[in-house]
């Protein structure tokens, strides 16, 4: 049977594209609620008058994906909190003036270098029952910090929105909130929070227990701290303390999926439990006891690191591979994949827009589908050769078909990728086994030396390896535009061309000079959109002023301080990258600039600027300590604009002004850049 034929897929493919469709489109609720109904009712006759008749009626198969796409628009309305009538979101004062609030600590995230930060689930706000989560930064300070996960606090202070990203094309921390369901985060200090006695003891309270308890026992044992850190995202995924440098390397050496527990490593563990048991034969009851100790060491494992969602993904769906295998279905894997993703979708719809999702699945359906041909263009002989060769020809299929989201999502290609991967495995293989076995001793006891001695030296070696690799920088291809176009159109080509290898004919030989033509009009309309783009932005800079004007393909760039060499580096690179265009020039800001038929007028802390002037637009900078009131009654603009180079507390004043003689005002440390 082929894979389209099977019913499940089209109800999946369905059921995906009406999760799609809601998110873009913002279905209401009344209007998915009707749609459900109807589809359902609508189903159920054709279902029944099938039955009875016993006729085949393309109706039924058109209504049963109707109802699919239905059903998925709802799942994801119905999983999006804001919407739920006690969400905080809908208390506006919380957003404006201080309210008590009563939150219990969900889970720890990666501090900074100001706050701790904590997921917090909300109880109640000022007395009323509310919900919904946030982020909690608690401000540090030399009192050591000691809430703890399932920790009831109270405090006063107002909840602050999710603020946009503040400069163009740069990553959209907001958005990636949202899809969490969380749309607003809490500043506070250690003073303000009163903690109740009363400790949540709920299933993530064990967890971050259990946390605890191995990390105090790894301590014990003399693990040295950058190992550790190493070790605890390994197998735990807990990537809180690892060090940013740490984290470059495992990029530029094209490893960063080993640091996030996902398919990988819960592929280790399967493999690694079926290898334990192999002496059971498989028999019906053989076969039985291998299922249940393979969902039961993945459902530990899920315990032991967290409970995290990319765990818990690759748990879902290594759980059904290990089902699959035991009903002797291996021939359908692709629809046992499926399986997994319509229950995980149908629990939380928000994980299709994860990038960890994305490439989790389209690396491991890959792997399935195009390591097989790849594997049979060479057949060695030796053991050596053979496990090179199988290693390159995996890392290839997974890169191959991720490639398309990895150019789009980072920009970015490690040339060196199948050389970590082949110098890696064994080393991880045995982290892994290890791992597992120092983690559950931890569990209970402080492991002893020399068992922790070999962990940490195999994380140290695989450290240096990962740095060796990541230090041939040329090799890190950086800065490749790579937009929605080239998105679909490279990857139609890739499967095009695959299908067509597999079974070469000359209709398939057809759609892959198709998709060759789509990848060309993706570059054609990518020129044609880059060349007829004019804007002027203006940038959030804390410590500058950045005006870019762009005609075209060609960016000039005006600033206070063109000696600063890092200014491209910082905030324009992620632009330059992200609209396929060049920066031409860098000049000094004046006081009047034009853009088209807009005259712009600038004031900086000189204070000086010629008074006749009537300009379209006012760019206030560096804290000029004017006052904007006799301004804005001599020059009339249309839109005052505040960079970031201006103290929060002279905006206040500022926006005001504005707001008394009705002209709009933009600050750009509250809404991001300007785009004109």
């Amino acid at each position: 049977m082929k894979v389209l034929d099977f019913p499940l897929v089209k109800i999946t493919i369905a059921f995906t594209l009406g999760i799609v469709a809601s998110y873009y489109l913002h279905f209401s609720v009344s209007t998915i609620t009707f749609s459900v109904l109807s589809g359902f009712t609508a189903f159920c006759i054709a279902f029944f008058w099938h039955f009875k008749y016993n006729k085949k009626s393309i109706l039924l198969g058109v209504l049963s994906y109707f109802l699919s796409f239905c059903i998925g628009a709802f799942t994801i309305i119905s999983h999006t909190e804001k919407l739920q009538k006690n969400n905080y979101t809908h208390f506006k004062s919380a957003f404006e003036k201080k309210q008590s609030l009563t939150l219990i600590l969900r889970e720890k995230l990666k501090s900074n270098d100001y706050s701790d930060r904590y997921i917090g689930l909300i109880k109640t706000i000022s007395g009323k029952t509310y919900s919904g989560k946030v982020i909690v930064n608690v401000q540090k300070d030399s009192i050591q910090n000691r809430l703890i996960i399932g920790n009831s606090i109270k405090l006063e202070t107002v909840l602050q929105q999710n603020k946009p990203n503040k400069n163009p094309n740069q990553f959209d921390y907001s958005r990636y909130l949202a899809d969490k369901q969380i749309y607003a985060q809490i500043y506070c200090q250690k003073k303000e929070i009163l903690v109740n006695k009363t400790i949540q003891k709920d299933i993530w309270y064990y967890c971050a227990k259990l946390h605890s308890r191995i990390i105090s026992n790894l301590e014990k044992s003399k693990f040295n701290n950058a190992e550790m850190n190493v070790a605890l995202a390994l197998i735990l995924g807990q990537q809180q303390e690892i060090s940013q440098d740490i984290i470059q390397d495992y990029q530029y050496s094209g490893a960063t999926h080993v640091l996030s527990v996902s398919g990988l490593h819960v592929g280790f563990i399967m493999l690694f439990i079926a290898f334990i048991l192999k002496p059971i034969p498989n028999t019906k009851k053989g076969s039985f006891i291998k299922l249940a100790s393979i969902l039961i060491s993945l459902a530990g494992f899920a315990i032991i690191s967290g409970l995290s969602p990319s765990v818990l993904r690759s748990v879902v769906m290594f759980s059904f591979v290990a089902i699959g295998n035991h009903l002797r279905r291996n021939g359908n894997i692709y629809h046992t994949l499926l399986v997994s993703i319509l229950l995980i979708l149908l629990f939380e719809p928000y994980f299709l827009f994860d990038v960890g999702f994305q490439l989790s699945y389209i690396a491991l359906f890959f792997i399935l589908w195009l390591h097989p041909i790849l594997k049979n263009i060479y057949k060695p002989k030796h053991k050596i050769t053979v496990y090179i060769w199988e290693a390159l020809t995996v890392s290839f299929a997974a890169q191959i078909g991720t490639l398309p989201l990895c150019l789009y999502y980072f920009h970015q290609f490690p040339g060196l990728f199948f050389v970590t991967n082949i110098i890696i495995l064994p080393v991880l293989s045995f982290i892994m086994i290890a791992g597992i076995v120092v983690m559950i001793v931890a569990i209970f006891t402080s492991p002893p030396l020399f068992m922790t001695m070999i962990f940490e030296k195999s994380i140290y070696l695989l450290n240096l390896m990962i740095h060796a690799v990541a230090s041939v920088d040329s090799f890190v291809i950086r800065d490749i535009s790579f937009n929605y176009y080239h998105l679909w159109a490279f990857s139609l080509f890739i499967i095009g061309t695959i299908i067509w290898v597999k079974k070469p004919s000359f209709n398939k030989l057809t759609l892959v000079l198709g998709s060759v033509i789509l990848v060309q009009l993706a570059f054609i309309l990518t020129k044609i959109e880059t060349e007829n783009k004019e804007e002027l932005i203006v940038y959030n800079e804390k410590n500058n002023t950045i005006i870019s004007e762009r005609f075209g393909k060609n960016i000039m760039l005006f600033t206070r301080n063109t000696a600063d060499k890092s200014i491209k580096r910082r905030n324009i690179n992620s632009y330059l990258v992200g609209n396929s265009v060049t920066l031409s020039k860098i000049k000094e800001i004046k006081n009047v600039l034009y853009f088209k038929k807009t005259k712009i007028l600038i004031i900086d802390s000189t204070k000086t600027f010629p008074e006749k002037i009537k300009p379209d637009i006012l760019i206030l900078t560096q804290t000029s300590k004017i006052n904007l009131d006799r301004v804005l009654e001599n020059i009339h603009p249309k839109v005052v604009i505040a960079d970031g180079s201006n103290s929060n507390s002279i905006q206040k004043y500022w926006k005001k002004s504005c707001l008394k003689k009705n002209i709009p005002f933009h600050s750009t440390k509250e809404k991001g850049y300007y785009q004109l």
